[in-house]
């Protein structure tokens, strides 16, 4: 200042306080204020007044430190302020915490500020965030607890200071972290931690490249930043839990939606599965049901075409398993497997639809036992009602008709009387048994789909069959031996009476219509064509000499067997030749013209069959047999022709 300028302050106000005023006023710098007391001295003013501008320069720097201190500590609010609305509407943390850490670099004045977080899964902290540091592997450092400054903040929840961090031995210097330091060029570092209630969950850090002594109130200020930092993570943490528990509030609620969708739908499964077993439903019924509610293809197959180890486990493990993109539950009751229900179109199937498809299943064993039981009891009813058509041959006609009616049958209508057998041997009993049961199952089925009766009957089974328009006895016998042989995947032998009429008035022509059946069973049997049906009316008087246990083939081979195989052979006409000499009476003449062919062809065929049977074939005794032979030889070739 001018000693101009100081003499005119002194004459404009006769008071000692009036240039430090100014000096106020304008914002001078501290060493400013000791120019009024340099020029009174310089001036030799009285010591008074010298002592007096002293006193006024003392208060005025008092003055001016305080309205310093005020301006410091308006901006440390205002940014303390500024932060806290930031943490108000929190929205990314990142932006908050580097927000943090620029404000409090600009306000200590320091060259770096950083952020270091607790690290729960390694037991260390690690840098978040950093301002002004330029070393890569300084932002990179990892600060075991105790290790570092920011490590013995971190331990002991206290703010550590340095003036110089390499000369510090207050705290373990560690290799790595020195190397960090090293590189960012710190000296000075200030540490306070960041605390959310008793628990240190990181350390916010001001450091310098020079020697520095933080005063009070700037550890005080970073202290501030630091809690408002805590709050920061606090807040963020606690939105995120409350987002993950709305997250999870919301699956759960979708979860109990699903959950609720599958139990309604479970219950109308319930619903429409008792309904069906109320109504008397059958399986497709149940299948059709449950493809509705599982939104997807449900069908029932037997256990030979269901997929085998699929059908097995779940057999085994009572409930339905994947089996590609298909699920099978097992039809099963108690030991016996009845087949398996099988769910295509929903691999990923829920547990409560899974349990769904099981009770299906279940259902529908439940429907196939009731079904059979119910079958079987009709197939005895009509068993019994054939048993007393065979053996009470004195029952009351009304009776046995309206017997008859209850079972859907019409004994007016005209019937034959089939004999079946099974014509393979079985290996043992049980077996034999079980085969004999298949054919009378199969046999009850037929009966009752074509409304007559059956029933097991000597090792065999016995049917009472209708006969349909056009159909002759022979038609009836080989389409049954057909069916039956088809159901039991052997072969069965089927021997038909002659048709019978008025069955209720004239019962006792039962028995003798299966004794005729019989015979033609038997004679089938003898001729070899196991497996064809044929009547009484394919036999004529033959079928009574073919009764009994007789050698067919080995007779017929020792008449004609020589003629049988030169035809086979040499693809001649011998046999024809034969059947016609004897049709025509034995007359070469008649032969040629039924042959059409030459008489002497005639001649030179049976030369040839003198030739193969002896010189007496022509022999009355010999001509009965070779015809006899002929004809047998006929009737067992019929069924390949």
């Amino acid at each position: 200042m001018s000693r101009d300028h100081v003499q005119s302050a002194e004459r404009s106000a006769d008071n000692a306080e009036t240039p430090f005023l100014h000096l106020l006023a304008r914002g001078a710098p501290a060493e400013a204020y000791e120019q009024p007391v340099l020029l009174a001295r310089a001036e030799s003013c009285p010591a008074a007044r010298v002592a007096a501008l002293e006193e006024a320069k003392l208060l005025a720097l008092r003055v001016r430190s305080e309205m310093e201190g005020r301006r410091r500590r308006e901006a440390e609010l205002s940014a303390l302020f500024e932060t806290a609305h930031d943490l108000a509407g929190l929205r990314d943390l990142d932006a908050v915490l580097r927000a943090i850490v620029q404000r409090a670099r600009s306000l200590l004045g320091t060259d770096v500020a950083y952020l270091s977080l607790h690290d729960e899964a390694e037991g260390d902290t690690y840098m978040r965030v950093t301002e002004g540091s330029v070393a890569a592997r300084f932002q990179q450092l990892r600060l075991g607890m105790g290790e570092g400054l920011g490590g013995l903040v971190a331990q002991t929840a206290r703010p550590y200071v340095t003036d110089d961090y390499f000369k510090d031995d207050r705290f373990q210097h560690t290799r790595t972290i020195d190397a960090g330091v090293r590189d960012e060029g710190l000296v000075a570092i200030l540490g306070v931690p960041l605390m959310i209630g008793r628990h240190v969950i990181g350390v916010l850090f001001a450091a310098d490249r020079r020697a520095r002594i933080f005063e009070r109130e700037q550890i005080a200020l970073l202290g501030s930043f630091a809690a408002l930092a805590a709050a920061a993570i606090d807040t963020a943490n606690r939105l995120l839990e409350t987002r993950s528990a709305l997250d999870r509030l919301g699956r759960a609620n979708e979860i109990i939606r699903d959950r609720s969708g599958v139990i309604e739908r479970a219950s109308d499964v319930h619903d429409r599965l008792a309904e069906l077993v109320l109504r008397g439903g059958g399986v497709h019924d149940v299948a059709a049901a449950v493809s509705e509610v599982l939104d997807g293809t449900v069908e029932f197959t037997g256990t030979d075409t269901a997929p085998g180890a699929a059908l097995q486990t779940s057999r085994a493990e009572g409930h339905a398993v994947r089996h590609g993109q298909d699920w099978v539950a097992a039809v099963a009751a108690g030991g016996e497997l009845l087949g398996a229900l099988v769910l295509g179109g929903q691999p990923g199937l829920d547990p409560v639809d899974q349990r769904t498809l099981e009770r299906a299943a279940m259902v529908t064993s439940l429907l196939l036992l009731a079904r059979r039981s119910a079958a079987e009891a009709e197939q005895r009813v009509r068993g019994e009602l054939l048993d007393d058509l065979l053996d009470a041959r004195d029952r009351d006609p009304r009776l046995l008709r309206e017997r008859a009616t209850r079972l859907h049958a019409d004994l007016d209508a005209v019937h034959v009387v089939l004999a079946a057998r099974l014509d393979t041997t079985a290996a043992d009993a049980d077996r034999a048994a079980d085969a004999r049961r298949r054919l009378w199952s199969a046999a009850s089925h037929l009966a009752a789909t074509g409304h007559g009766l059956a029933a097991a009957r000597d090792g065999g089974t016995v049917l009472l069959l209708p006969l349909g328009p056009d159909e002759t006895a022979t038609d009836l016998a080989r389409r049954t031996a057909g069916q039956l042989g088809t159901a039991v995947h052997e072969a069965v032998t089927v021997g038909a009476s002659a048709p019978l009429e008025a069955l209720a008035a004239h019962p006792e022509a039962v028995a003798a219509a299966y004794a005729e059946g019989q015979r033609c069973l038997e004679a089938l049997r003898l001729l070899g064509r196991a497996g064809d049906g044929a009547a009484a009316e394919d036999f004529g008087f033959l079928g009574l000499l073919l009764a009994g246990d007789r050698d067919i083939s080995g007779f017929v081979g020792r008449t004609i067997g020589q003629v049988v195989a030169y035809d086979q052979q040499r693809g001649t006409d011998l046999l024809r030749t034969l059947d016609a000499y004897f049709a025509c009476g034995m007359s070469p003449a008649r032969t040629k013209d039924d042959l059409h062919v030459h008489v002497n062809t005639v001649a030179q065929r049976l030369e040839r069959v003198g030739r193969l049977l002896g010189e007496d074939w022509q022999s009355p005794a010999r001509v009965l047999e070779i015809q006899l032979a002929l004809r047998l030889h006929r009737l067992s070739t019929a069924a390949r022709h």
